[in-house]
């Protein structure tokens, strides 16, 4: 196989669910190493939510691709010594344990990067929490319906008929959180590569989701001078447009889409001064509500493939509303290859996305199967030099398993 942009690279996972998970996931299929620990007995609880077969999640695999796993007791001074021998061996420790749990039980960043000969390998040490290691928060639980209310994700989602608050229907607070732990481990990376050492990354999610919302939906709460007679959310009026026989969505942004879709479905008046530009549009709300109502009334009368077509013939971008089970069969997606098929050692046949950067040179690819719970105890600790006897008293003992 061919080695990727983090070939060389290895990574000591302590965390569980979707944050750390997911983020290590998608360095793991750019040739990052991982050894993930787990507790023996149940292990990470993501083996455990949702749709599962044989006894391993859909979440779990999702999320721990590529990793060799080994259950150790942490609550035990031995098998603490086990993951302190690991972190020796590690680039990048990720933990998304509450702030200080880690750091009591001696596993915390300073009890770990003194613990190391090779000072040109200096540790990355990467905490992921809801609040943070500081403020009144730092010591709540969070799981991400907890986040997704504390950040406005649920604020922003929610009825505009009747304010109540509404979650989005997946873990949207965690995968933001992954996403951003991604991109800050291999930026300490880079920085390490250049010289300026090893360093903690503190990670909370209410600051991942904060930042991922502030982008497009608090204009008014950013531009604090404004006179607010703009929505702060400027995406919170777009809905589906209901066709004859499905839903799809156009979006008519700039002034060529707006005229575009007016063409394609026969909507007159696309030219007024009220509507013309997107400075019109931006400051004559009603008038563009009422060429939009007649838009979508027009689009009720077309099948999905008339008006996709039409809108297509004058260039709006526009889209067919798809669902997970159809998406694999999308004419595009199989096209480009975007669903790799392979087949689990434990629950038979998976199909998952492939990595989602194309890298020219270094690519990103899947490079296991998500391991069972112990799967690679035992080669793990031969690798740490522990022989057969030993591996046998540290599993009698329940150190490891």
């Amino acid at each position: 196989m061919t080695e990727g942009p983090l070939h060389g690279i290895t990574i000591l996972e302590l965390s569980i669910a979707a944050t750390g998970p997911y983020a290590v996931a998608l360095l793991a299929d750019q040739g990052a190493s991982v050894v993930k620990v787990e507790r023996p007995g149940i292990g990470d609880l993501a083996r455990w939510v949702g749709c599962s077969h044989n006894g391993m999640s859909a979440l779990f695999l999702t999320c721990n691709r590529g990793k060799r796993s080994i259950a150790i007791d942490i609550t035990t001074e031995r098998g603490r010594d086990l993951v302190r021998a690991l972190a020796r061996e590690a680039d990048v420790v990720v933990e998304n344990y509450r702030p200080g749990v880690l750091d009591r039980r001696g596993l915390g960043y300073d009890d770990l990067r003194r613990d190391r000969a090779d000072g040109a390998r200096e540790l990355i040490y990467v905490s992921i929490s809801g609040f943070g290691p500081v403020g009144p928060y730092a010591a709540k639980s969070a799981y991400d319906t907890v986040i997704q209310s504390y950040a406005g994700l649920a604020a922003n989602q929610a009825d505009p008929a009747t304010g109540e608050p509404v979650y989005l229907r997946q873990t949207a607070a965690d995968k933001i959180t992954a996403l951003t732990a991604a991109q800050a481990i291999t930026a300490a990376l880079l920085a390490r590569e250049r010289g300026r050492g090893g360093q903690h990354l503190h990670l909370s999610m209410l600051d991942a989701v904060v930042s991922f919302l502030w982008v497009d939906t608090a204009g008014n709460e950013v531009l604090r001078d404004a006179d607010g007679s703009m929505p702060s959310n400027f995406v919170a009026n777009f809905k589906p447009m209901r066709f004859a026989d499905g839903w799809g969505i156009a979006t008519p942004t700039s002034d060529a889409d707006f005229a575009g879709i007016c063409a394609a479905l026969g909507i007159h008046g696309a030219d007024a001064p009220e509507v013309a530009t997107m400075v019109a549009r931006a400051t004559h709300p009603h008038e563009m509500a009422r060429m939009m109502e007649l838009i979508y009334g027009a689009a009720a009368q077309l099948t999905t493939a008339e008006a996709i077509a039409r809108l297509e013939a004058e260039r709006v971008p526009c889209g067919v509303i798809v669902n997970a089970r159809a998406l694999p069969d999308d004419p595009h997606v199989r096209d480009i290859g975007l669903f790799v098929d392979s087949e689990h050692p434990t629950v038979g046949r998976v199909r998952l996305p492939r990595h989602p950067t194309q890298f020219g040179k270094t690519p990103a690819v899947h490079r296991g199967p998500s391991p069972t719970l112990g799967e690679h105890t035992d080669e793990i600790l031969a690798e740490l030099g522990h022989f057969t006897d030993s591996v046998a008293e540290l599993r009698a003992a329940a150190i490891v398993a």
